[in-house]
């Protein structure tokens, strides 16, 4: 652990929380026929090899020696106080290759950090979203092949689903698992891409509440069947947008599985994390290309409604994996993964109006990233009455 960092989980709660993985799936534990045949059922999982590639920089830190997080007063209905523009509110950045989860306020200082506790556990954060009441933040991890549950207050990894480096296809294991939120009734929503279904977990029991797809199926007949699916988004009434990678297409599903509607996104070769727009009726999404591009499109009636597609220069995208519509302002937040950076783009100018990262350079320092892969707004925190006073220093 980086110095200037408290509250890290100490080495036995990590090691515990790894055990409990592993035992949901190591067979033969001499515990009676019901639990060999569960395992069995389960499967083994394979072992997958960890590439110097997908432990990135390893366990690093900002340094900065972060404030105390103010008290939880908000929710996505009702918000704290919005900065405005150009970015209302602050962001957590799950740092894929920085392996690490970080909280940027709007004029850039760094307030919460969890670097990785460890590194088979923890590597390789690609998405985050808070819980609906702001206290428990849901990552997922794709080629660690797991999700976790991370509480912000004291900064510790709470729960996991998946064995680290073993992918798999029952009901322990995952492959390639992208998108993870917490859902109203405390249960996980997410997209396990290579097994082409979407998942519900029940974090209480660690068993899979619903199923969408099944693996070896890949194609699009949604809920039955879906196609690569790498997104899968919860909307305000529980509805669910799921996005599938082959042909672009974006569902609304309710939660009992019926499709509300079916569309192809236009334009996009390489659909990413649909979102709906902040009023509900339509579907942002990021296109993860190179030159990448932003469109946002109506369900309606199938056609775009606005687009943002720079093909080279400072504005230029490279892989952007998520896309947002700010609140109160309507600009665009966009995670351009290989370019290292977070930015929002002015909706009327589709200018670059702020930035997080350093175009195109890597790094964990303050100011920087490695391919940042995911986020979410803290509308919970009012982290700008908190932070009333000098910037925090760093070590």
């Amino acid at each position: 652990m980086a110095p200037g960092h408290a509250a890290a989980p100490s080495s036995w709660r990590v090691w515990l929380a790894l055990a409990a993985a592993m035992l949901l799936v190591l067979p033969g534990q001499a515990a009676g026929p019901a639990k060999k045949n569960a395992a069995a059922a389960a499967g083994a999982g394979t072992p997958v090899e960890v590439t110097p590639e997908m432990t990135g920089a390893g366990i690093v830190s900002s340094g900065v020696v972060l404030p105390k997080p103010p008290p939880v007063t908000g929710n996505r209905t009702r918000p704290v106080a919005s900065w405005g523009k150009p970015l209302p509110y602050p962001i957590v950045i799950a740092d894929r290759r920085n392996n690490r989860l970080i909280e940027v306020t709007p004029d850039k200082r760094i307030v919460w950090e969890l670097p990785s506790p460890n590194l088979k556990l923890y590597r390789g954060n690609e998405d985050v979203n808070f819980s609906p009441d702001g206290t428990q933040l849901a990552v997922s991890e794709e080629d660690n092949y797991d999700l976790h549950i991370v509480d912000y207050d004291s900064r510790t990894v709470t729960w996991t689903f998946g064995v680290p480096d073993t992918r798999g296809k029952g009901s322990a294991h995952l492959n390639y698992p992208d998108d993870a939120h917490l859902l109203e009734d405390g249960k996980f929503l997410t997209a396990d891409i290579r097994n082409c279904r979407v998942l519900i977990i029940d974090p209480k029991t660690n068993q899979i509440d619903t199923q969408w797809g099944q693996p070896g199926q890949c194609r699009h007949d949604p809920p039955r069947s879906l196609a690569w699916p790498n997104g899968a988004t919860p909307m305000d009434n529980g509805d669910i947008l799921v996005t599938e990678i082959t042909d672009a297409w974006i569902s609304r599903i309710t939660r009992q599985g019926k499709v509300v509607w079916s569309r192809r996104a236009p334009d996009v070769r390489y659909p990413s994390d649909a979102f709906p727009t902040v009023d509900g009726r339509q579907v942002i999404l990021a296109d993860f290309s190179k030159p990448g591009r932003v469109v946002i499109f109506d369900p309606a009636t199938g056609k775009r409604t606005w687009e943002y597609h720079v093909k080279e220069g400072e504005g230029a995208l490279d892989h952007p994996s998520l896309a947002r519509e700010l609140p109160d302002t309507g600009d665009i937040l966009v995670v351009d993964d290989l370019r290292n950076r977070v930015v929002v783009i002015d909706r009327q100018t589709k200018r670059i109006i702020w930035q997080y990262g350093v175009t195109d350079t890597k790094g964990h320092a303050p100011g920087y990233l490695n391919y940042p892969d995911g986020l979410d707004l803290d509308v919970f925190r009012d982290w700008k009455a908190a932070l009333q006073g000098p910037p925090a220093t760093t070590r």
